[in-house]
This record gives C-alpha cells, sequence and structure tokens, in this order.
C-alpha cells in the first residue's frame, strides 16, 4: 500500500510524507495519504479510477457535495480529504436534499434519443458493470441489472428471475425522467460531519429511474421519514419497485462475497415477483 501512497503523491507532484489505511477495502484499497507540503489527499485504486473520477465530476456539477477530483491515472485516484465520522443516523433529512441535488442532473441526450444508462462500462471489483443506452427503461434493467447475473446464480435463481424479467415491463415505468444516479447509495458511501452530510463517494453512476437510488438507502439501514419529505413525496407501487432494485444490489453482493447474501437475494426476489415491498 506505500506503492499506492507515493503513487498518489506523484501525481499531485509531491512527496509522501505519511499514510494511512482507511476503512472499507473490499473493493479498492484507500489510503489517507499526508504529503510533505502539509496537505493530506485520499488516494484509491480500484477497478478504474478515471471512469470513477468521471462520475465524480459528474455529480459535483449538480451542486452536491462530493470530493474534488485532484489527480488521476489508470492506477489511482488522488481526492479531496473531507471531513467524515458523524452518524447517518440524524442527517437524513440533509442527504433527501443533497440526493434531490444529485437527481436534478439530466443526460446529455436529446429527447428523441436513449436516455438510461452511461457513457462507459464499468465494474464492481471483478464484475462487470454493463450500461449499454436504452430507450425503455424496463428493458434496460431486465438485459443490464438481472440477466447479466442469469449464468451465476444457479438455476432455481436463474429462473425467478427470468420469470421477473418477462413481468417488469408491467413493474416498473415505461420512460421515467432519465436522473443522475449515485448508483451505490447505502450509508459507507455517506460521509457526515458536523450533523450535515458532507461527501458522498464510491459512486456507480448511471442515469435511470431516481427511485433506484432511494432504495438503495434503505438496503443496509432505515431511512428516517424526513429523508423522503426532503427529497420528495413517493409515488404509489414504490415498495415494489423498491424490492426490484434492491435485488440488483443483492445480486451483486451474492457474486461478489458469497452465499452470505443468497438469502437476501431471495428476499427481494420473492418480495418483487409477488407484488410486494
Amino acid at each position: 500500500m506505500s506503492r499506492l501512497a507515493r503513487h498518489g503523491a506523484a501525481l499531485l507532484g509531491a512527496q509522501l510524507w505519511n499514510w494511512q489505511a482507511l476503512q472499507g477495502g473490499d473493493i479498492a484499497r484507500t489510503l489517507l495519504v499526508y504529503l510533505n507540503d502539509g496537505r493530506k489527499v485520499v488516494v484509491k485504486n480500484g477497478p478504474d479510477p478515471v471512469a470513477e473520477a468521471d462520475m465524480l465530476r459528474s455529480l459535483g456539477r449538480t451542486g452536491a457535495v462530493v470530493p474534488r477530483v485532484l489527480g488521476v491515472d489508470e492506477d489511482a485516484l488522488v481526492l479531496q480529504y473531507l471531513p467524515s465520522g458523524g452518524r447517518l443516523a440524524g442527517c437524513w433529512p440533509d442527504l433527501g436534499r443533497v440526493l434531490a441535488q444529485v437527481h436534478a442532473g439530466r443526460p446529455p441526450r436529446r429527447d428523441d434519443e436513449a436516455c438510461y444508462g452511461w457513457h462507459v462500462d464499468y465494474a464492481f471489483g471483478a464484475l462487470p458493470v454493463r450500461n449499454a443506452w436504452a430507450r425503455n427503461w424496463p428493458e434496460f434493467w431486465a438485459r443490464h441489472r438481472l440477466a447479466v447475473h442469469l449464468e451465476h446464480v444457479g438455476i432455481d435463481l436463474a429462473r425467478q428471475l427470468e420469470t421477473l424479467m418477462r413481468r417488469l415491463p408491467d413493474l416498473l415505468p415505461e420512460r421515467p425522467v432519465a436522473a443522475l444516479l449515485h448508483g451505490d447509495l447505502w450509508g459507507g458511501n455517506v460521509l457526515v460531519a458536523d450533523g450535515r452530510v458532507s461527501g458522498l463517494i464510491d459512486p456507480c453512476c448511471y442515469y435511470g429511474h431516481a427511485e433506484v437510488d432511494l432504495a438503495t438507502a434503505g438496503i443496509f439501514d432505515r431511512p428516517g421519514s424526513g429523508f423522503h419529505a426532503a427529497h420528495g413525496p413517493l409515488e404509489a407501487g414504490h415498495e415494489v419497485r423498491f424490492a426490484i432494485y434492491r435485488l440488483w444490489i443483492a445480486l451483486v453482493h451474492l457474486r461478489l462475497f458469497g452465499a452470505t447474501y443468497r438469502p437476501l437475494v431471495t428476499h427481494y426476489l420473492d418480495a418483487a415477483s409477488a407484488g410486494r415491498g
């Protein structure tokens, strides 16, 4: 990891003084790096630092709080250090406000063009994430968020997934507003300090239905009522859509981290298939 720290310093034309590992590290190594000129920055590697830098810049252009990209190449990403250490429990309304800023972002495409997706593919660790543009939202979700797992989850789950995929046109809106998504908005990717959200990190951006982020925020946490009030009222039937959107996160965890996450996959698959949240 000291090599990563030195490389990050070199990207800024600085000398390394010291470094320490930060929490996390399941997908990428992340370091707090102290430079000889007195600065401290965050340096991380990962499957595609250049793609992540592009996502952070896209999020930042909405006015949402994200770390500034200070340097990047194919091996490392150097980011502004943001304060953290606070608890998300008291900041759900502020996160709802920040997320509303993110979701105001729109794809750089004309109304008559495909609007769901992202301009490049990328990866969660070793797991590819496909983002080819689509005009139809249920088609995008079926093809790029569910079908990609069929060969990797066993025949029983695969058959249930195929059944659910055929029903998506009846369960998801055909043309929801295409919003910029963080894409992996669980509590560990939200920095909090002084009672406010101080930054969103580790994005998995694309353009899609804003409810994807709202659903993801509740997969490992329990957002307070102020979260949805600050973002905007939930639409009727959101419980079923939340289950469908959380299913993708559960499938990603199953493939990355193993059978521990199979009950979570089964839970959301059953909920989506039965038409409940």
